[in-house]
Parts: structure tokens; sequence; C-alpha cells
């Protein structure tokens, strides 16, 4: 699985909150700024060529549907990102977080809860 360009993972975000859609439909939900009609559709091209994206003729236009569920992507962008940035730990990871202050003590005991319920399941 090909890593996305910034402009492809917007796009992406939007077909796979909508579930699919039209050049248009993803150009009005993506965050300013906006890009051109035309910037948009080569992007789109990219991410069929790429085998992200399948597209349905309809009428005069075409419809984009993802091929890869956001799961798939998040799960191997995320082994990717923490091999990469932190050495393969996830512990340094969310010692990472931690040492910025951006999960509190609370937060770390909830998410040791959910892993110890999700052992007993």
């Amino acid at each position: 699985m090909e890593r996305l360009t910034q402009p492809e993972e917007e796009a992406m975000q939007v077909l796979w909150q909508q579930g699919g859609g039209f050049i248009k439909d993803v150009l009005e939900r993506l965050p300013a700024p906006v890009p051109p009609y035309t910037t948009l559709a080569s992007t789109i091209r990219n991410l069929e060529r790429k085998g992200y994206l399948r597209a349905e003729k309809l009428g005069n236009s075409y419809r984009f549907a993802p091929l890869i569920p956001a799961e798939d992507y998040r799960q191997k962008f995320m082994s990717t990102f923490v091999s990469d940035y932190f050495r393969n730990s996830y512990k340094e990871l969310v010692s990472f977080f931690a040492k910025e202050e951006k999960i509190s003590a609370a937060e770390l005991q909830e998410i040791i809860r959910m892993i110890e319920d999700g052992k007993t399941k």
C-alpha cells in the first residue's frame, strides 16, 4: 500500500466519510484552501491509478468509491509511523505524548482499562 500525499489523503478522508462520491462532492467538503477542480480531478485519478478508488461512469461523469477501507490505511500508516519515528515502540509513542503533555494520567489510566478489558473478552 503506497503512502498518500497530503492532498490525496484529504480527498480520501472525504470519500471514506461519504462512502464515495463525485469530484464536486469532494470539492465541497475539503477544508480551505480548496484546490481548483482540475487539480482535485488529477488527485482523484492518481488515487484510482494507485488502487485506492474505483470509478463508475454515470452519465457524463464518474462516481468514485474507496477500494481500501480507512481502517486498513490507518493501520498501515500507524505501523510505518511508529517504526520510522519511535523505533517501532508504541511505548515510546505514548511516552512522547505524555512528555509533551498531550495525554493526561487519567487518559493513560483509561487506556490501561481498555487494554485490560480487551484481554478478558
